[in-house]
């Protein structure tokens, strides 16, 4: 969920705007079309950008989990999402919740999910959360920034280094999805074959 290309370069997102409310409430508008199969298609948006960031390196492994509190995370050992610092001002994090992807939305032949429908990107994730905790670890810091249907509630808060990199997003699905289901072993086959470069594990705790 990191950098798709050099720091400077915008490939993915505008930087301009930090929030799109028009994209943000088309989306909340139609969860059947953005997110047709409910909540396991959610986590494959999450997955395809761990998935991007371990073919930058010889791999990466990622751990979903399905929480007891309905919330779901997902988290990957890349190299955490890309983030700028302003001259003498406050860091600022790529928009990739709150602002459309470039790459997908208005894109014809765009990429598509092991589900074999059409990748949008991570807003898609955030617009159908109730809300949505966005954490992310760098080289140089560390930081956390809560949504609420896609929209920051919070500014990018500092958070304690542990000494690893990587992003990690929980996001609790809007009621008018369905419950996380258990994936079945065949879900799980053709995710390990569409992203051979990453190791899916997924546990369940909603039963502990």
């Amino acid at each position: 969920m990191g950098d798709s290309r050099e720091p400077g370069q915008d490939t993915t997102h505008d930087w301009a705007a930090d929030v799109d409310i028009e994209h943000l409430d088309g989306i909340g508008r139609s969860p059947a079309v953005y997110a047709p199969g409910g909540v396991d298609h959610l986590i494959l948006e999450v997955l395809a950008y761990a998935a991007e960031e371990a073919e930058c390196g010889p791999g990466g492994r990622c751990v979903v989990v399905l929480h007891p509190d309905g919330s779901v995370s997902v988290a990957d050992d890349g190299r955490g999402t890309e983030t700028r610092a302003g001259a003498g001002g406050p860091v600022v994090r790529k928009p990739v919740m709150a602002t459309r992807d470039l790459r997908f939305f208005g894109v014809p032949g765009r990429e598509v999910l092991p589900d074999g429908h059409p990748r949008r990107g991570m807003s898609v994730v955030a617009a159908l959360s109730e809300w949505l905790v966005h954490t992310n670890r760098r080289q140089d810091g560390a930081w956390t920034q809560r949504y609420e249907r896609g929209i920051p509630v919070t500014g990018l808060l500092p958070v304690p280094g542990d000494g690893t990199t990587g992003t990690t997003v929980r996001f609790r699905p809007a009621g008018v999805l369905l419950a996380p289901g258990r994936y079945s072993p065949a879900v799980r086959e053709r995710l390990a074959g569409f992203w051979p470069q990453l190791t899916v594990v997924i546990e369940d705790a909603r039963a502990a």
